[in-house]
C-alpha cells in the first residue's frame, strides 16, 4: 500500500505549506491528499503566518502529480485555474472491505456524513481541529489545520501506511493514532 499524507486548511500560508511539503518528503509519502481551503484565508479567518498564495502554488507544483485535492468552502473556480491539479467535490479510496470517504467537511462531516457502512472512514477538515471519533459505526478523522489550528490542536497532518493513521505535528512526532481492526 502506498503511504498517504492527509492535510487540510492551508489557507494560503506559504510558510506552512513549505513545512508540509518538507514533511511530505521526509515521511516518504507517495500521495498527498489535500482536504480543501488551499489558497484563500476566508472571511472569518485571520491572515495566516506567511500568507502568500502564489508561494503555496510554487511549493505544491513539483508534487502536483501526487496530489488529490477536494474543494473546500474557501476554494473557488479561480483557484482551480491557477492550481496545477484539479479540485473535486469529494473522493473515495477503496480499502479492502471498507471505503475512505474524503470531503472538506462543510457539506459532509462528522455530524452529517455521506451514506457509510460500518467500518468506513470519513476524513475531512474544515473545523481546523484535529480529531478522531468512532461514531454510528464509522470512523471520523480530521488532521486539523496546517496554518490556522483551533482548540489547541497542533499544526500537522495524518500519515497512513495502509493499516494505521498517525496524527503528527510539524516535527514529525506522532501524538495520536487510529489502527484499522
Amino acid at each position: 500500500m502506498e503511504k498517504i499524507m492527509f492535510a487540510s486548511d492551508l489557507h494560503g500560508s506559504g510558510d506552512f505549506t513549505s513545512s508540509l511539503v518538507t514533511y511530505f518528503n521526509y515521511e516518504g509519502a507517495d500521495r498527498l491528499v489535500l482536504l480543501g481551503d488551499i489558497l484563500y484565508h476566508g472571511p472569518r479567518n485571520p491572515l495566516p503566518q506567511g500568507y502568500a498564495p502564489k508561494e503555496v502554488i510554487s511549493f505544491l507544483t513539483p508534487i502536483a502529480d501526487r496530489i488529490l485535492a477536494v474543494r473546500g468552502n474557501c476554494d473557488t473556480e479561480v483557484d482551480e485555474l491557477v492550481l496545477p491539479f484539479p479540485l473535486v467535490d469529494y473522493a473515495v479510496i477503496a480499502l479492502d472491505d471498507r471505503m475512505i470517504h474524503l470531503s472538506h467537511g462543510h457539506k459532509y462531516g462528522e455530524d452529517n456524513p455521506p451514506p457509510m457502512k460500518k467500518g468506513d472512514i470519513l476524513i475531512g477538515g474544515h473545523t481546523h481541529v484535529a480529531k478522531k471519533t468512532v461514531k454510528d459505526g464509522f470512523v471520523y478523522l480530521n488532521p486539523g489545520s496546517v496554518s490556522l489550528p483551533k482548540e489547541r490542536t497542533p499544526q500537522g497532518y495524518i500519515l497512513f501506511d495502509g493499516k494505521t493513521f498517525e496524527f503528527k505535528h510539524f516535527g514529525g512526532v506522532t501524538y495520536d493514532s487510529y489502527t484499522i481492526e
